[in-house]
Parts: C-alpha cells; sequence; structure tokens
C-alpha cells in the first residue's frame, strides 16, 4: 500500500483534509494538478481572505441556502469558533468585521495558505503538484489513483476535494464529477450562484448607468406571477452587460433558478429608499413641495438618490428635471416615487458558471453520511468542499463549508484507513 490516504485537490477543503488525514497518523498524499496550493484562498476576500464567520450556526446555515442544513451534524463536530481557534493555533490570529466576517488580523490572505502549507510540511504529508489525475479505480479493500502519466497509486481511502467549476483559473473544472459518477453518484445540475447578471434592456446596452453604483438598496426578485422570491439589503451597481454587486450576487441563484425552470426572464425592483414606505414618502414630498415650491424638482430631491440615477428617473417620467417643483401633479410625484421604491431591472441571462464565484449543484448529498463525509455508495470514498451540492452566499460562508466538510472527511477517511 502507498498510501493511507489520498487527498486530490488542493483548495480549501483538500488542505484542511489533509491535515485533518495526517494528525490521525495516516500516511496521506496531496494530489493538486495546478503548481500552487490555496490558490483559490489566496485571492478569495479581495486577497484577505475571509476565512470565516463569527455569526451563530444557525446562521451560517440561514446564509448558505443550497443545502446549508446538511451541515448541522457536520458543524455538531467541527464548528466556525472551531476554525477560529484552528488558525489561531497556527499563528494566524484573525480579527472580526462586519457581519461577523473573519479576517487574519495581517489583512494577507497569503499568511492564512503558508500556515496551512507548514502545518502540511510538519505532517509529513507527501504533495504532488503539476499532477493530473485521468482516473480513480475503486476497489473492495484498496482504491488506485491513475494519474495522466499512467503512475498509479494504491491507497486506502480517497477524499475527492477538486471543487466545482467556478473561478476556474483556479482549477476548479469540473474534473471531479466523473469521478462521482463512475462510483455511482448523481450529480445535481449544475449552474452558477454568486454571479453577475445580465439584462438586455435598452438603456443597459446603450450604457446609460454603466459604472453607477447604489448603496444600501433593497433588491426584490419576483417571479412571473410577481410573488416575492428574494430580497437582499446590499450595495450593487449597473455594469455594461446588466447588473453586479454584492446584492446582486446574493439574489443571483434565485434568478438563475427561476431562468433554469420556466421565466424566459426575470425582473428584480430596486428599492433605493429601502427604509421607508411608498406614502410616508409621498406625504413628506408633498408637504416639502408645499413649502419649497420655487425649487426645482431636482433640487427638492437632491440627495435621495446619486443625482444620476435621479436625473435618470426623472427623464424615464418625462419629467424636465429643471420643472419648479409647485407644477408637479400628484401623478407625477407618485411615478417618481415608485421608480425610486421599485425601479424594474428585467434580467434575461446570468455570466456563464465560469464567471461565477461559486458553483450551484454537485455531487447529491442524499448520497453523502453528513458526519463523516463519506460515500455511501463505495466504501473508504470522500467528497468535501465545492464538489458537493452546498452552496453558500459570498462573505466566508463556502469557506467555512469547505473547511468543516474537509477536516470530517479528511479525519474519517484516516480512521477507516488504519
Amino acid at each position: 500500500m502507498d498510501y493511507d490516504v489520498a487527498i486530490i485537490g488542493g483548495g480549501p477543503s483538500g488542505l484542511m483534509a489533509a491535515i485533518g488525514a495526517a494528525e490521525q497518523g495516516a500516511r496521506t498524499i496531496l494530489i493538486e494538478k495546478g503548481k500552487k496550493l490555496g490558490r483559490k484562498l489566496a485571492i478569495s476576500g479581495g486577497g484577505r481572505c475571509n476565512v470565516t464567520s463569527r455569526l451563530p450556526k444557525e446562521e451560517i446555515i440561514e446564509h448558505i441556502p443550497g443545502n446549508g442544513q446538511f451541515l448541522y451534524s457536520a458543524l455538531s463536530i467541527f464548528d466556525n469558533e472551531d476554525i477560529i481557534t484552528f488558525f489561531e493555533e497556527l499563528g494566524v490570529p484573525l480579527k472580526e468585521e462586519d457581519h461577523g466576517r473573519m479576517f487574519p488580523v495581517s489583512n494577507s490572505a497569503n499568511d492564512v495558505v503558508q500556515a496551512l502549507l507548514t502545518k502540511l510540511d510538519q505532517l509529513n504529508v507527501k504533495i504532488m503538484t503539476n499532477t493530473s489525475v485521468e482516473a480513480l479505480d475503486y476497489g473492495l479493500s484498496s482504491h488506485t489513483v491513475i494519474l495522466a502519466n499512467q503512475t498509479k497509486i494504491k491507497v486506502k481511502s480517497i477524499v475527492v476535494a477538486v471543487g466545482g467549476k467556478a473561478v476556474p483559473h483556479t482549477g476548479s473544472t469540473g474534473d471531479g464529477y466523473p469521478w462521482a459518477k463512475k462510483a455511482g453518484h448523481t450529480i445535481s445540475a449544475l449552474y452558477p450562484t454568486e454571479v453577475p447578471l445580465i439584462s438586455k434592456q435598452l438603456f443597459i446596452q446603450k450604457r446609460e448607468l454603466q459604472g453607477l453604483a447604489l448603496r444600501n438598496v433593497r433588491l426584490n426578485v419576483k417571479n412571473k406571477d410577481n410573488k416575492p422570491i428574494v430580497s437582499h439589503q446590499m450595495d450593487m451597481i449597473f455594469t455594461h452587460f446588466g447588473i453586479s454587486g454584492p446584492a446582486v450576487l446574493r439574489c443571483s441563484q434565485f434568478v438563475v433558478k427561476l431562468l433554469n425552470k420556466d421565466h424566459t426572464q426575470v425582473s428584480i425592483y430596486i428599492d433605493s429608499i429601502p427604509g421607508q414606505n411608498k406614502e410616508v414618502l409621498y406625504q413628506n414630498y408633498s408637504q416639502i413641495i408645499n413649502t419649497s415650491g420655487k425649487k426645482s424638482i431636482k433640487n427638492i430631491l437632491k440627495g435621495v438618490v446619486p443625482e444620476r440615477f435621479l436625473l435618470f428617473i426623472l427623464a424615464k417620467c418625462n419629467i424636465d428635471p429643471e420643472l419648479r417643483a409647485a407644477n408637479l401633479s400628484h401623478e407625477q410625484l407618485r411615478s417618481i416615487i415608485e421608480e425610486l421604491k421599485a425601479f424594474e431591472v428585467i434580467i434575461h441571462d446570468s455570466l456563464p458558471i465560469e464567471k461565477a464565484f461559486v458553483t450551484g449543484g454537485g455531487v447529491s448529498i442524499k448520497e453523502i453520511v453528513p458526519t463523516t463525509m463519506a460515500s455511501k455508495l463505495v466504501e473508504r470514498l470522500f467528497f468535501c468542499g465545492e464538489i458537493l451540492d452546498i452552496h453558500g452566499y459570498t462573505g466566508g460562508y463556502n469557506i467555512t463549508a469547505a473547511l468543516i466538510t474537509g477536516r470530517l472527511a479528511g479525519q474519517n477517511a484516516a480512521w477507516q484507513s488504519l
């Protein structure tokens, strides 16, 4: 037997799995097709690496809308607080920022990666980079990893941690799905999540609002029956192809699912004044207009939203921005407020999965043991990280899921091999 445990994939879950296996005393090999380990970690959080979140477990699961409930068992064994302790014991102190996001005090993702690599070295994990795996052969008492150069590595347990199909330049190109299928696993349909959205509306095509950022707006997604699907309050930006930014990314998976299901287009409504309802706004501005009727409507509404957005809304409502407020009809004021509270962007598509931050779909969690990440179909075969049909919002939730599932997969692969 060449090794007890082979980990395939050197991303967050693979690194954690290798450490988890080697700590149990298993002879461990980590195989990565790229030239570097931890590439996704190194670019996450804008190069600062949002390692995890300090929110309560229930809230973490809420922020993993793609099968987050599956992680309840895993979180009872190794949770976000354990991740924080783990990194601090590796010599990477963390600090808490908004929404419970945890970053290294140094603001350097490389410190996180280097600490993991140092730990692998201390544990004598055999590392093979620039090494592609061509196939996996599953046996009763052992498995065989067949490399692209036809070298065969015999192991007791295999952990597949190769990621999904999002961010392919880090090495996530969907290599693991055929291996999972060969083992008899179901692959839930893949789709992009945390992805910018495309609109073919004329104002987008003419780039009239391109580059305009809106702060702390609420986006409301509705289906074709006008039923609310999801809403998120964060920042967003208009682009040359549609819309992007944190609020858009959070809504994107719900939009993509509707488009994939039976919708030719999906409406997103931008509420640029989420703190007040329409009627209160109407009464407030009616009073202001009564006392300052000589001012232009543009000046009355100045500062409510960025001027470029305000001028666009006024043009959409066929209202001259220099019109005296006193000459504005009740219907015109209501139309302005309607646009401020529910500006419609029609979405026709998303960018492709290769441009997404996270992969939706993957190895069906119904076929995975939630406490160990073991395959229910093949002995001593484990899956962890983004290859599983689990996905969360950006903000440390996907890395949290990867680290937790990786830890359990590695430890249990070792225990079943020794």
